[in-house]
């Protein structure tokens, strides 16, 4: 009966002490800042971002390459590439060209066939 017991609790252990040392599943790269129970991953990179678990923060820096319909766009960083959507408010009063460098702070959007940036913010770096 011991030994029962014994299998039964060793995946909760394996998994306290997985959580303890910030590990959050496949994928998971370290934070910034606040590292202790509950800190959140933030995605610097486009190569990060397409690794990402679904809503995890990001901050991208990089430039809107293309238009590819009404709020979508391709976002490059010296990573790769991600498709990222802009709402039409979040849009800043001066014109943003392809040469643009602009940092977008959002998150993560996954869904059966790939992931984008849902953006919550944009900015144009000078």
């Amino acid at each position: 009966m011991k030994r029962f017991a014994l299998v039964l609790l060793a995946p909760l252990f394996s998994t306290a002490v997985l959580a303890a040392n910030g590990y959050s599943g496949p994928g998971a790269q370290p934070s910034t800042g606040y590292t202790g129970p509950g800190a959140q991953i933030q995605v610097t990179t486009v190569a990060q971002a397409l690794k990402a678990g679904d809503d995890t923060p990001v901050v991208l820096q990089g430039q809107i390459t293309k238009r590819l319909n009404d709020e979508m766009y391709q976002f490059k960083d010296a990573t790769g590439t991600i498709e990222v959507e802009i709402d039409d408010e979040l849009w800043p009063a001066q014109a943003v060209s392809e040469t643009a460098t602009v940092r977008l702070t959002g998150e993560v959007d996954r869904d059966l066939v790939g992931r984008e940036i849902d953006v919550e913010y944009l900015e144009v770096i000078q």
